[in-house]
């Protein structure tokens, strides 16, 4: 199982006493960078495996979210690089077009311009140069992190390669007519002062106010209810539905608009429930999507009532005030008119924000770009629906079903600057042009390019295979597309993973952008609340790098990873993963300097311990494991098996009970060396796609050879010795049983004990040394008087404990916790003997009541064995 692949040198056994991650991480990750490890080769015959980045913004910074799925896509490659697999993880970054606009003009108004002062050209220049300034501090934290990234395929959404993708898919998909120009309303953000999608839009419950208004004049009236009363101004009819009796005398008629000189129709539309509120609704087509529909259906006019900022251009009273100002005049007007009927405040109802400056969105009427995502969604959704794609946990695939089966056309012109432009020309007489990358666009008095530019999500919705060459047929995308894995949090299958899958299997003509999507849960602090600076819970990951190191962080965030499940994470969690990491140190130096090795094969099994057999049979059976849990995504179950061999197994039991071997010598303790070796060498590559810093340090130590990076993975060789597993299982029945009942009769750990141990006939003959000396067991010596005895996995161990313990006293708490133990059984078995109880509770439930029996079983025949021990009063 050792690997032998790479050439060998004279182990250090020198490990300093402790383990400081500052002095070595830094320099191992440019060790690895400068040895080419992560840099994948196209020509290769290997089998390819490939993750490509969630690309962070170029604006962003290293937090929690971006290190535990980087720790999870990095074990993932780095594994697939030991296995075998010409291994590419591939990095980069989006250029966030609305944030990083935000951001340089931000740095433009401390200046007291604006980028109208500077022209498009050179604000598109400034930040470019801001990039270059302030941009991919990201990049830097990722490195610290220890991200195994190809950084010479390094990606930048609007570098040339990816802008010349942009456009040659922009072209082909306005050819085919699935790009189309129209007016329709869009989610404007009057900060932003774009346009957003629909899933850059997040709702939250707002305090506003319901205000019902009577709308016309004598018998001609009605009562319409709104929440955003500025808007009638842009009423353009009132609907109601076509079998609603209240209503049949007006349908048809024109009724007076208050505040206005205006007549407005009350139309049937059956999209009005006559059952909420009046059954009446106002129709604002300019400023709302169902009443643009409404509007369509019956051919309304439409009037735009405010400008981009949110301020009302109607001529009148109002004209000039801020939407908010002006929902509050118009309803004081209205009530100065008597035509207020109630009025509710505060009214709790869902508000569109804009995700990125929490801006309440104002829908508006608009001409804008659109792309036609019928054709493209339904593909999405057949590529999982027919197993193409694979979408883990599987009960995630609602959720992208319910998205991908109802998506409405995705609006993806904005109003800013920097981006990709829309490669759209107009003529002098309204002719449009769309131009490829290999065009030129027409020249001449009167063309202009479109002055929008492309929603970001356009341009990383081809990141799969734009990053590897695509529109052109090169090396990389035949080498490395289809991608393997798409590892990202369930919020954003919306955002990105819909919008890759659409644009993947159009642009690759049906060939899949990933074969799994893995998607993971959001992490959250101790109490599972969600980090936000407005709760003080927010951590900035490198603070823990630079106090505990950063396998400490990456194996805390591995451990909290269940498939699609949050995580919650706290600082003391990571305390106890650097505590992890410095067991493994100690227990490898102390190897080291007991002889521990690699060198050589393994002694014959017939000439090696049960203890070393069990240990070698464990360690098959944990490789196993974790290959399984690497295959499901499991990496929770993973790191706790791995954290559960190598400290309760490996540390606690085998080191332990191999000193007694390492102090005799001779050929045993050269076998035992040789055995100590191969499980830690073993241990530690299993170790290293979570740990990959402290591993390559103890590793290369070790073993003398260059790089556990590019050591092979190791193979379950299929040993197993059942018979050696029970052995050692029965001695640890043996130790455990007796140090509880040391701890129960209040004795000091290291206090020594009389004892004579009664182990002929069993195999723990064989062991009677290490257990002695595990318990601090001394010989009988003459004067020895067993007063506890102790039968526990066939053997018997008998204890002076003279003068040592009140035996009465003893005796009486024994009984008492005996009556507990039974009481609970007692309870567990009346609930699992009630049918009706059975019929009703969760399998879960059950479950637990059936362990509550079993454990108080357990105690009864524990507490019944130590009462039994005890002398005579």
């Amino acid at each position: 199982m050792t690997d032998n692949t790479q050439t060998p040198s004279t182990p250090d056994s020198e490990l300093p006493t402790q383990y400081a991650p500052a002095e070595v991480e830094g320099k191992l990750y440019e060790r690895w960078v400068e040895r080419g490890y992560f840099t994948a080769d196209a020509a290769s015959e290997k089998p390819a495996y490939t993750i490509v980045i969630p690309p962070p913004n170029v604006t962003g910074s290293l937090h929690l979210g971006h290190a535990f799925q980087h720790t999870l896509m990095d074990a993932l490659t780095r594994r697939k690089r030991m296995q075998g697999y010409e291994s590419l993880w591939l990095p980069g970054m989006d250029h966030a077009g609305i944030a990083t606009q935000n951001k340089v003009e931000q740095q433009l108004a401390e200046e007291g311009k604006s980028r109208h002062d500077l022209g498009r050209e050179e604000f598109v220049e400034r930040v470019w140069q801001w990039k270059e300034e302030y941009g991919g501090k990201i990049l830097g934290q990722m490195r610290r992190l220890g991200d195994g990234v190809d950084w010479s395929r390094e990606r930048f959404t609007m570098d040339e390669g990816l802008s010349k993708a942009v456009q040659t898919i922009f072209k082909k998909l306005y050819d085919d007519e699935l790009i189309y120009r129209a007016e329709r309303i869009i989610n404007w953000c009057p900060r932003c002062l774009t346009a957003i999608s629909d899933i850059e839009v997040e709702y939250q419950e707002d305090a506003g106010e319901l205000v019902s208004i009577t709308y016309g004049e004598g018998e001609d009236t009605l009562v319409v209810a709104t929440t955003r009363a500025e808007t009638m101004l842009g009423d353009t009819a009132v609907a109601v539905h076509p079998d609603d009796e209240r209503y049949q005398h007006l349908i048809g008629k024109q009724i007076k608009l208050p505040l206005t000189d205006r007549t407005i129709p009350v139309v049937a539309d059956t999209h009005v429930d006559p059952e909420f509120g009046t059954g009446a609704v106002k129709v604002t087509p300019a400023h709302d999507p169902n009443d643009f529909a409404i509007g369509q259906r019956h051919d309304l006019p439409s009037m735009t009532i405010m400008d981009e900022h949110g301020v009302i251009t109607v001529h009148g009273p109002f004209l000039g005030l801020d939407r908010f100002e002006a929902r509050s005049a118009v309803v004081g007007a209205l009530r100065s008119q008597g035509r207020i009927v109630a009025e509710k405040r505060p009214y709790m109802h869902s508000v569109g924000h804009c995700s990125r400056c929490k801006t309440t969105v104002e829908p508006r009427l608009s001409m804008q770009w659109w792309v036609k995502v019928g054709p493209l969604a339904k593909a999405a959704g057949d590529a999982v629906r027919d197993g193409r794609v694979a979408i883990h946990p599987a009960d995630m695939s609602k959720r992208y079903f319910d998205w991908v089966d109802n998506m409405n056309d995705w609006c993806i012109s904005r109003q800013l600057w920097w981006g990709h432009r829309i490669p759209i020309w107009y003529g002098p007489n309204g002719e449009i042009v769309c131009v490829g990358p290999d065009e030129q666009p027409p020249t001449g008095e009167g063309w202009h390019q479109d002055t929008d530019v492309l929603d970001t999500w356009f341009s990383s919705g081809l990141w799969p295979f734009s990053t590897l060459g695509w529109p052109e047929k090169t090396p990389d995308l035949a080498k490395f597309y289809s991608t393997d894995v798409l590892l990202t949090g369930h919020d954003i299958i919306f955002f990105w993973v819909a919008r890759m899958m659409m644009f993947g299997l159009y642009a690759m003509d049906g060939e899949v952008p990933f074969k799994t999507i893995a998607l993971t849960g959001l992490v959250r602090d101790e109490r599972g609340k969600k980090m936000s600076k407005s709760f003080g819970n927010v951590v900035d990951p490198l603070d823990w790098m630079d106090k505990y190191g950063s396998d400490a962080v990456r194996f805390t965030l591995a451990k909290g990873a269940n498939p699609g499940t949050d995580v919650p994470i706290g600082e003391d969690w990571v305390q106890a993963s650097r505590n992890f990491a410095n067991k493994i140190w100690n227990a490898t130096r102390f190897a080291l300097m007991n002889g521990a090795t690699v060198e050589g094969e393994l002694p014959p099994v017939e000439q090696l311990s049960a203890t070393d057999r069990w240990i070698l049979s464990r360690l098959n059976k944990t490789v196993a494991q974790v290959d399984a849990y690497y295959e499901d995504f499991q990496f929770a179950k993973l790191s706790e098996a791995l954290y559960h061999f190598a400290w309760d197994e490996v540390f606690d039991w085998y080191v332990e009970l191999s000193k007694t071997t390492f102090f005799a010598g001779g050929e045993g303790a050269k076998a035992s060396g040789r055995v100590l070796g191969e499980v830690l060498d073993v241990l530690l590559r299993l170790l290293h796609p979570v740990v990959p810093f402290v591993t390559e340090t103890l590793w290369t130590t070790l073993t003398g050879r260059e790089s556990i990076v590019v050591a092979e993975w190791p193979a379950d060789s299929g040993f197993r010795d059942e018979a050696a597993e029970a052995e050692i299982e029965n001695l640890q029945q043996v130790v455990t049983e007796v140090r509880r009942f040391r701890a129960d009769q209040g004795l000091q750990p290291g206090q020594k004990v009389p004892a004579r141990l009664d182990l002929a006939g069993t195999e723990l003959a064989a062991h009677e040394a290490a257990i002695r000396q595990l318990l601090r067991l001394q010989p009988e010596g003459e004067g020895f008087s067993a007063t506890a005895t102790l039968p526990v996995a066939g053997a018997t161990v008998a204890l002076d404990l003279s003068g040592t313990i009140d035996v009465a006293a003893e005796r009486k708490r024994l009984t008492k916790d005996l009556g507990a133990a039974e009481k609970e059984k007692q309870q567990a078995e009346a609930k699992l003997g009630n049918e009706a109880f059975l019929a009703k509770a969760p399998d879960n439930v059950v479950d637990k009541i059936k362990g509550r029996l079993a454990k108080a079983e357990a105690d009864i025949a524990r507490i019944q064995a130590q009462l039994a021990a005890l002398p005579a009063a």
